[in-house]
C-alpha cells in the first residue's frame, strides 16, 4: 500500500486568490517511509505573501524569487503522487489549494476520496483535543523541537509519525498480510495474520556439563528453596 504524506504552505488562506508556495511530501509503503521525498518552493507569480502567513511559515516574497512556478513543477508532483492515497493534516485545506492550482492549468482535480485527513482522525480518537500537529506530537512523544516555523517537508515527516500512532501505533505495521474482501470489491477490508510454524523445535543450547552444573546447584539449595518447590511434582488438590 502506497501513501503520500504531504503538506503545503501558501501566500494566505483563500485558495481562490492565494497561491501555493511550498509543497513537501514523503512516500510511505505499507506504513514505512521509503526515503523518497518531494519538496519544492514555488514562485506565486506576482501574488504577495500575506504578513500573517509569513509569521506562520517564515517564507518571504524575496525567498521565492527565482523559484519555479507551479506549471513548472506540476508534472513532477503528479508523477510523485500517482496511484497513492494522500495523507494531510487539515487536508481539505491543502487539497483545496492543490486543486485550485490544478484548475488554473486545466488539470483534473484530485478526488476527495484519495484524501485521508489526520485532523479528522485525531478528532475522532481524541474528541477533547487539542489536535494540532504540535499537540499530537506532544501526546505521542514525537520530537518536534526543530519545528520553530511551519515547513512543508518537516511537517510531513512529523505527520508521518503522528499518522502511524493515530491508526494504532507502530505495532499496526507488523501485519504480515492484508487483502481486500472479494465480495463485490467494496471498502470492506480483512486482515490476516500469517504465523509460520517451525517444523522442528530448535535444539537446546545448554551443554550436558551446564545442565549437570545447574542440577548440582539446585540440589544444594535445600528443601525450602523456590527452585526445589518449582521442580517438585504438583500435589493433588
Amino acid at each position: 500500500m502506497r501513501e503520500i504524506i504531504f503538506d503545503t504552505e501558501t501566500t494566505g488562506l483563500d485558495n481562490r486568490e492565494d497561491r501555493v508556495i511550498e509543497i513537501g511530501a514523503i512516500e510511505m509503503i505499507n506504513r514505512f517511509p521509503t526515503g523518497n521525498t518531494f519538496h519544492k518552493y514555488i514562485n506565486p507569480q506576482g501574488r504577495q505573501v500575506h504578513p500573517d502567513a509569513q509569521d506562520v511559515h517564515g517564507i518571504s516574497n524575496a525567498d521565492l524569487e527565482g523559484k519555479p512556478t507551479f506549471p513548472e513543477i506540476i508534472d513532477e508532483f503528479i508523477e510523485f503522487i500517482d496511484g497513492a492515497k494522500l495523507v494531510a493534516h487539515n487536508g481539505t485545506f491543502d487539497l483545496g489549494f492543490i486543486n485550485a492550482e490544478f484548475a488554473r492549468l486545466d488539470q483534473p482535480a484530485i478526488e476527495a476520496d484519495r484524501l485521508i485527513d489526520t485532523l479528522a482522525l485525531a478528532r475522532r480518537k481524541h474528541p477533547m483535543g487539542p489536535n494540532s500537529l504540535d499537540a499530537l506530537c506532544r501526546r505521542y512523544g514525537i520530537d518536534n523541537s526543530r519545528r520553530t516555523k511551519h515547513g512543508a517537508l518537516l511537517d510531513s515527516e512529523l505527520l508521518a509519525e503522528v499518522y502511524i500512532e493515530l491508526i494504532g501505533g507502530k505495532q499496526s505495521a507488523l501485519v504480515l498480510e492484508s487483502f481486500s474482501s472479494a465480495n463485490g470489491g467494496g471498502n470492506t477490508r480483512q486482515i490476516e495474520i500469517v504465523v509460520a510454524v517451525r517444523p522442528e523445535p530448535l535444539p537446546p543450547r545448554l551443554t550436558e556439563a551446564e545442565l549437570a552444573a545447574h542440577d548440582k546447584l539446585v540440589g544444594g539449595l535445600g528443601e525450602k528453596a523456590l527452585w526445589t518447590k518449582l521442580l517438585s511434582p504438583a500435589e493433588p488438590n
